[in-house]
């Protein structure tokens, strides 16, 4: 089974699909290209994405098929297979490849090393000098048996018409070794050999090539770490009787039972039981959340002491841990426009090289050097001139930083969200779930006649129908006072205004006092009920439409801070970043709660539809704006700002709008997102940066006889190392307390 996914298309209603190949053979940036157009050339294929970093290609298209996809890689030169859906990042035959590629390059260097003692001896003053037959005879084992991975892979590219990296090291290595061989045969034990050179060189790429895989490795374990959350098997209740399946043949609505220390396998909801569940690894919340009946809980957290019955509401791919795991995925697939760029430039990278290696040769024959010289001056150039650190640069760094990100319970959708986060200037606030709990409770209750129950009844009957928060506090005070709702005869919500419903034969308004007018009733009264309400308190005014409109009453509710509101809306203004409350609560209670926090800019009373055009109006005085939000009304908005943030205990509309989606709703969160940002975009730069100076210099020094092939093969080893190991630099730029290091 391949990994696959079918999402409608924005254009027409031809579903899209997705497939993720694991690509094999590729070794520098130019592969990349390669492969990537090759894919894209396939019929049905709209977009394809290379990752040298994962070694995987991301393909989108419609009526996608594997078999063609897996034959237009391999007529690039490279192998391919199709991802399993359920597979991690990174299988178990990394780890085998990496044991063999280590023994190689150990058995490389044990023959490699002796060779090397001419030029020890030289460094203390002592002639040491192995016979020219024992230099041949442990050169050769190194150039073709060390070796034969490059020549595998350099006449691969050939014969599909295409320079690698692998075929430069073959031409720069052969080409000391043929030389050192054809001295030996015509002068003897007098002869200028260089099996050295060839030996060293392919000692040192085995080496750089067995580091950075080791380091490419480090960067999926957050990856990894999440994929080991999801249990092989789950215990159902059936028949009476628990059963132990394998996960993939649990369905929605069963039940499933987990003890004392086991990881839970589904979404779902707690039936019978309590306990606590460390979800630290899915949500980056460090301490336990306590359970009980009713209680959601998430698919790979780790269950307490308590025993718990649940039942499944989302399983496989519906899952929170395989949703977080998909969006890891695509953003650690994406690539920055910048990356692009460096894979246009990689694509001829290659063939200048292989000119200018040519004109070097020329040049020293041509200017009266010999032979020898000038052929290890290309050689060197050759050697030097690998385009691997510049296809690492980038990659490297989005999948270190996603896989952090997502540690912290930050999912990041692509690169371009993180490039968008990094220039943002202003950071719009929803109130409501954002920076409040958004569990709003009932305060209290003023009737203009009859009783507090009385109308706390009547407006609880008709909130039946509605999910508003608001709704959700006075059903649940209804219900703590005992009061039984009546049927609800009909209902329509009105977004950002209120509720209408027909109850007991009597049609009601639940709402602004604004809407109330609309039908008819005198708000006045209505108007001076909460005239004297404490601030911080929002109104519910209840009427009677029809024939005789008239005012029932009022009821107060309050919400309840977040208690890092006001420190995350601190560190925000501490980042040069401006914070706005956007809201559409009246003027009173939004101000409460922007006083509370910290912010002095405020929109209060704004409706779902003007979400949007406040956003706009910000940009529109050039500013860079950051939008959270949790729920339907606030998608607009997300999807009209620069960098949408969704909290993850909002709606599914909500998270599949922004482009950043918080596992938990923490608002500290956002800084740390636009820190994160930054840093990334920063190693970036300095990755592209170290790379490119690497050539621009090596290959200038190898081509006028400055660098011997054995150090030219060390600098580019080291250059890739240093690019991959200044990318897990990014695994500790977020601290424990969300501190930039």
């Amino acid at each position: 089974m391949v990994a696959l996914e079918a999402t409608p298309s924005r254009k027409t209603s031809t579903p899209v699909n997705t497939l993720t190949l694991t690509i094999e053979g590729m070794t520098c940036a130019s592969c990349v290209s390669r492969v990537e157009k090759a894919l894209a050339r396939v019929p049905g294929v709209s977009e394809a994405s290379v990752s040298l970093g994962t070694e995987e290609a991301r393909v989108a298209g419609t009526a996608l098929d594997l078999s063609h996809l897996i034959e237009a890689v391999e007529a690039a030169g490279y192998e391919a297979h199709g991802k399993p859906a359920e597979a991690p990042a990174a299988a178990d035959d990394s780890v085998a490849r990496a044991r063999r590629d280590g023994f190689v390059f150990i058995a490389s260097a044990v023959l490699t090393a002796p060779l090397l003692l001419p030029m020890l001896g030289s460094l203390f003053g002592s002639a040491l000098m192995l016979p020219p037959p024992l230099q041949l005879a442990l050169a050769t084992p190194v150039q073709f048996g060390a070796g034969a991975t490059f020549y595998r892979n350099g006449f691969k590219a050939l014969r599909h018409g295409v320079i690698n990296m692998d075929l430069l090291v073959v031409l720069g290595t052969t080409a000391a070794y043929a030389l050192s061989l054809f001295e030996l045969l015509c002068h003897g034990a007098h002869a200028d050999l260089y099996f050295e050179a060839a030996a060293t060189v392919i000692t040192l790429v085995l080496l750089g090539r067995f580091l950075e895989a080791r380091a490419r490795r480090s960067t999926t374990a957050a990856l990894r770490s999440l994929m080991a959350l999801r249990p092989a098997t789950a215990r159902i209740e059936r028949a009476g009787a628990e059963i132990e399946l394998p996960i993939a043949e649990v369905r929605r609505g069963d039940v499933v039972v987990v003890r004392p220390g086991e990881r839970i396998a589904v979404d779902g909801t707690v039936l019978e039981g309590e306990s606590e569940a460390d979800e630290s690894l899915v949500t980056g919340e460090s301490l336990p959340v306590p359970k009980t009946r009713g209680d959601r809980v998430i698919g790979g957290a780790l269950n307490g002491e308590g025993r718990l019955r649940l039942r499944a509401d989302a399983v496989g791919a519906d899952t929170t841990l395989a949703r977080i795991v998909d969006l890891v995925e695509r953003a650690q697939a994406s690539k920055a426009p910048v990356q692009r760029l460096v894979d246009r430039v990689s694509a001829v990278f290659l063939p200048v090289v292989l000119g200018v290696a040519v004109l070097t040769l020329v040049g020293w024959l041509l200017a009266g050097g010999t032979a020898e010289t000038a052929i290890i001056a290309a050689v060197s150039v050759l050697v030097i001139a690998c385009p691997c650190a510049l296809g690492l640069a980038t990659p490297t760094a989005i999948i270190v930083a996603t896989g952090a990100a997502a540690r912290r319970g930050i999912l990041v959708r692509d690169i371009a969200a993180l490039e968008r986060a990094r220039d943002v200037t202003a950071v719009i606030f929803d109130k409501t779930g954002t920076l409040t709990l958004g569990k709003p409770r009932l305060v209290s209750v003023l009737p203009l006649a009859g009783s507090a129950d009385e109308l706390l009844a009547l407006t609880a009957a008709a909130q039946q129908g509605s999910e508003h928060p608001l709704a959700r506090a006075v059903v649940a005070a209804a219900g703590e006072r005992k009061l039984a709702p009546q049927p609800i005869a009909s209902f329509r919500a009105a977004p950002g205004r209120g509720i209408e419903a027909r109850v007991g034969g009597r049609a009601l308004r639940v709402g602004t006092l604004r809407f109330l007018a609309e039908a008819g009733v005198d708000t006045a009264a209505l108007a001076a009920l909460v005239a004297t309400a404490p601030a911080g308190l929002g109104a519910m005014f209840v009427g009677e439409t029809g024939p005789s409109p008239q005012p029932l009453g009022a009821l107060l509710v309050g919400d309840t801070v977040r208690p890092s509101a006001a420190a995350a809306v601190a560190r925000i203004r501490s980042l040069g970043i401006e914070p706005v409350l956007l809201t559409g609560d009246a003027e009173g209670p939004a101000r409460a709660i922007a006083d509370e926090v910290g912010i002095t800019e405020l929109r209060a009373g704004v409706l779902p539809a003007d979400k949007a055009a406040e956003v706009e109006r910000l940009r529109e005085q050039g500013k860079v704006v950051a939008m959270v939000g949790d729920g339907i009304n606030d998608a607009p908005a997300l999807a009209a700002a620069d960098l949408g943030i969704a909290m993850a205990e909002g709606t599914d509309v909500a998270m599949e709008t922004a482009g950043v989606t918080l596992m938990r709703s923490d608002p500290a969160l956002v800084a740390e997102v636009l820190l994160l940002a930054r840093a990334t975009l920063r190693k970036i730069r300095q990755n592209l940066f170290w790379a490119f100076i690497y050539n621009v210099i090596g290959i200038p020094l190898a081509a006028f006889g400055l660098l011997n092939p054995a150090l030219a093969g060390a600098a580019m080893a080291f250059s890739s190392v240093s690019v991959v190991t200044n990318s897990l630099l990014l695994r500790h730029v977020v601290g424990a307390r969300g501190e930039t290091r």
